[in-house]
């Protein structure tokens, strides 16, 4: 299940807008000025994806990131209380996201950029800490890169040839 391609339009997604920045360029004629949108998405179920869209409007940037987040979209394993498997830090660029396991009734503990992209997976318990870098884009990929690294208990059987209960101890 873990790296299969996943079809958007199966889930009811629902999307984020993390960061809109508007970028300039300098040409002959002065400056010409662009939007870019970094956004989100998710089902609320273990789905999720996000994208980063480019225009001159803001809307069409929006449309272009939702669209590229969906392509981008990951399933992420998660234990019986919506929370993470396994304690796990993410890295990208210069920004690290550790993510911690929490129990029933922790809520989610986070950040901006990670929150988002861990509300719209469905995440309800979890700790997390945002190291480094505090780029939103690179902290959106790195919660992402750890959210893809999770193994859920059973992968971790398979991938060993071993059973459930010798993993957990």
């Amino acid at each position: 299940m873990r790296h299969e391609i996943i079809d958007p339009t199966q889930f009811e997604l629902t999307d984020k807008v993390v960061s809109i920045k508007r970028v300039s360029k300098t040409v002959k004629g002065g400056r010409t000025m662009r939007f870019t949108a970094l956004v989100v998405v998710g089902d609320g179920n273990g789905h999720v994806g996000a994208g980063l869209g480019k225009a001159t409007e803001i809307p069409e940037a929006i449309r272009k990131g939702k669209e590229d987040a969906m392509k981008k979209l990951i399933y992420i394993a998660m234990d019986d209380n919506a929370s993470v498997p396994h304690d796990f830090i993410g890295k990208f660029g210069g920004a690290s996201v550790l993510l911690k396991r929490a129990p029933q009734g922790t809520g989610v503990i986070a950040g901006g950029p990670a929150r988002n992209v861990l509300e719209l997976a469905g995440i309800k318990n979890i700790r997390t800490k945002s190291l480094g870098s505090n780029n939103k884009q690179n902290v959106v990929l790195a919660t992402l890169e750890a959210l893809k690294q999770m193994k859920s208990p059973e992968e971790v059987a398979r991938l060993r040839g071993k059973s459930v209960e010798e993993i957990l101890g």
